[in-house]
């Protein structure tokens, strides 16, 4: 009884209609949208009066209210006069005050008011009350100049809000399809996502009515990509007038019967109001044998949005400056899964890197001294408090490997994706044989002296091939700089150099059954710019290894990911988590002013051989900064979608980092010929989605 009395308190007289088990009034036909009022309390409470955001600076003058955008950017108001300015140029350490004067005349005033009000016997008042001057005049002046600073700096640096990009009317307009949220196991939902598919019915709101209150209808997948599906609602047939877009991770999308056990109106959309004159029979043969979503499917996606790491928690991170060697990094924050990492010695905060949390570039502490990786220790003595290190089974744990018998050797000859220029797979060697299967790599003819931008790979890394596999698979490989013999040709290089090549066995060559498809849309890491989320396509696939594509970029902009990257995801992804994406460089563009140079460019940060990118897949991390060899995130604002991301401005083709490449003899060749000069290959399909092991590595002949 207790239920229903507070059922009936909550739900207008006009509403006191019992629901069927659709949630749909008794009597519908009879009742019109304008004799239903109000709904539930509930449902009142969503229809919030707009207000001034929280997020905007309020300054109360004579009544009067004024507000400034962005105050947080920047601006400031004079305690004693009223003026409103850039922060920066206030004087004083606490910006209270515009100018000496104003900071001086403050402090008399105070000290007048305290003698006063002892006088007076009352309580000394804590602050002067503050001059009026022309303060209307001197905020819209204030505010003018404000606006001006904000488009020179859009100028320069051509932002794009996160919501300026919609992923349905691309997918549309291009006819192309997202890759399937299964493809992304580590992607929220992306273990659990199930049976979901184009015919699967929905609750939604119904935005086609003109209740005051929030009402429902039932809906149907008509396309999905990624998070993201086309819905039309039911009754409306072909008619596509109607359709749109919805991630069905948002709070709002639940299983057919969740109006009815929620209390929750189902109301058909007024465009086809009349249609029907029995709707609870039009549903019922609708929806018999239909199939909806799992009845925790909102539960799942929150339990799926919890991450494990938290704010300032201690990892090891590759140095973006020296790929080398790892660092000491605290988290600064957590968005998606995917990491904001400050080093700890930047003083200011600003020093970052990002990546995600099952990046093979991050490990917990004391990693480095347990493999033998060179390791930089940080000269803070001095802890922030509640730092605490990560404890180890947050990482992504590698296979363990038997180094006991045939393994790899220093000198060994390979394949691998360049980590500072992800477009290209180059000739390699490896330089140093570490512990628990890793190895760091050299890129052959493109090695500084002091071997800092070597990088580390696990002997099970998707990154790293055997001798042979661009050939077999129409890869083009690069060669060494500076190599003259071309076209190149494995067997002669070899010789040359006194060297063998790596034992095919030792390679990783399972194959998973992951899914993707030519053509599909996804949202990737720009791994040369960690920070950055783009709009991608996979262009190629082989095996495990894909071509991903940034839409609107050149293809020397490519990067080769594995198909289990952690820097892939679905489309919708970036709305779901609140990071921001950028989308096609056409598109953002068009919108840059026409001062700006035609040159499509990112925010400077560093670039792979001929594009400015992020880390490898495999695990690289650096900035490019000057000249040095880097590969991570840039060095100026770094954090996603809380700071406005960069427009898709991306760099010039790199300049082939480190001039100070080491020769031929810097390279440590083999000096034991070994016989390589007898093998044959098998032969192998490009863009091959085969999960066999497959015949796509060098054969040895003994």
């Amino acid at each position: 009884m207790e239920d229903t009395r507070d059922l009936a308190e909550r739900t207008p007289r006009s509403e006191r209609k019992r629901r069927d088990s659709f949630g749909m009034f008794d009597g519908y036909d009879s009742c019109s949208e304008e004799s239903t009022s109000s709904s539930s309390s509930e449902d009142s409470e969503d229809e919030v009066v707009p207000s001034i955001p929280a997020s905007l600076p309020i300054i109360k003058n004579n009544g009067q209210v004024y507000t400034y955008p962005d105050g947080k950017a920047g601006m400031a108001t004079c305690e004693m006069c009223g003026m409103v300015g850039v922060r920066d140029a206030f004087y004083s350490k606490t910006k209270r005050f515009c100018s000496v004067s104003c900071s001086r005349s403050y402090s008399s005033n105070s000290k007048k008011a305290s003698i006063l009000a002892r006088l007076q016997g009352k309580p000394p008042t804590k602050k002067a009350k503050v001059l009026q001057k022309q303060p209307l005049m001197a905020k819209l002046a204030a505010y003018a100049q404000y606006q001006a600073s904000q488009q020179n700096q859009a100028k320069s640096k051509a932002v794009v809000p996160a919501e300026s990009f919609d992923w349905g009317r691309y997918i549309c307009s291009n006819n192309t399809t997202g890759a399937p949220v299964s493809c992304f196991k580590h992607a929220p939902m992306g273990t659990c996502w199930g049976d979901i598919e184009e015919g699967v019915r929905i609750e939604v709101p119904n935005s086609d009515t003109s209740l005051s209150t929030k009402v429902y209808w039932i809906a149907e997948i008509v396309k999905l990509a990624g998070f993201k599906a086309l819905l039309r609602y039911e009754g409306f047939d072909n008619d596509t007038s109607k359709d749109f877009w919805c991630n069905l991770c948002i709070p709002e999308v639940h299983p057919v019967g969740w109006c009815a056990s929620s209390g929750k109106p189902l109301v058909p959309p007024k465009s086809i109001q009349h249609k029907y004159s029995n709707w609870k029979a039009f549903l019922v043969k609708r929806l018999t044998g239909a199939k909806t979503l799992p009845p925790d499917f909102n539960a799942k996606v929150h339990e799926n949005m919890q991450f494990p790491f938290k704010r300032l928690m201690r990892v090891e991170v590759v140095d973006k400056n020296y790929l080398c060697r790892t660092r000491v990094a605290l988290v600064e924050q957590v968005i998606g899964g995917r990491l904001r990492l400050v080093y700890e010695e930047s003083q200011d905060r600003s020093d970052d890197f990002w990546c995600h949390m099952f990046s093979p570039l991050i490990h917990n502490i004391g990693w480095s001294r347990s493999i033998g990786h060179r390791f930089k220790r940080s000269d803070i003595t001095k802890k922030i408090e509640g730092q605490v290190d990560a404890p180890a089974q947050f990482f992504q744990k590698v296979k363990d490997v038997d180094q006991s018998g045939e393994w790899f050797r220093d000198g060994m000859k390979l394949e691998a994706i360049d980590p500072l220029n992800l477009s290209a797979i180059c000739v390699a060697t490896v330089r140093k044989v570490l512990a628990d299967g890793y190895l760091m790599i050299g890129i052959d003819g493109s090695e500084a002296v002091d071997g800092s931008d070597w990088f580390c790979y696990h002997s099970t890394s998707p990154s790293i091939f055997p001798v042979g596999f661009c050939e077999i698979n129409n890869i083009e490989l690069t060669p060494p700089r500076g190599y003259t013999k071309l076209p190149f040709k494995w067997f002669d290089y070899l010789r040359e150099t006194g060297s063998i090549a790596a034992p095919v066995k030792l390679f990783n060559k399972e194959v998973p059954n992951h899914g993707f498809r030519q053509g599909m849309k996804l949202e990737a890491v720009d791994l040369m710019e960690p920070r950055l989320v783009c709009v991608a396509t996979v262009t190629r696939i082989v095996h495990r290894l894909l071509r991903i594509h940034f839409d609107g970029w050149e293809d020397e902009y490519d990067q080769w990911v594995d198909c289990e990257s952690p820097d892939l995801y679905p489309v919708g992804w970036c709305q779901l988590t609140g990071y921001q994406l950028q989308p096609p460089a056409s598109q953002s563009n068009r919108e840059m002013p026409q001062s700006v140079p035609k040159q499509k460019k990112k925010a400077q940060q560093y670039k792979g051989q001929k594009k400015k990118r992020k880390i490898p897949v495999g695990r690289r991390p650096f900035s490019q900064a000057g000249r040095r060899r880097s590969s991570f995130s840039g060095d100026e604002e770094q954090s996603p979608p809380p700071y406005p991301a960069q427009g898709p401005t991306r760099p010039r083709p790199r300049t082939h980092l480190h001039q100070t490449h080491k020769s031929e003899s810097l390279l440590r060749m083999k000096e034991e010929t070994a016989e390589v000069d007898e093998f044959t290959f098998s032969q192998g399909t490009s863009d091959q989605e085969s999960n066999g092991s497959g015949s796509y590595y060098i054969k040895q002949e003994p």
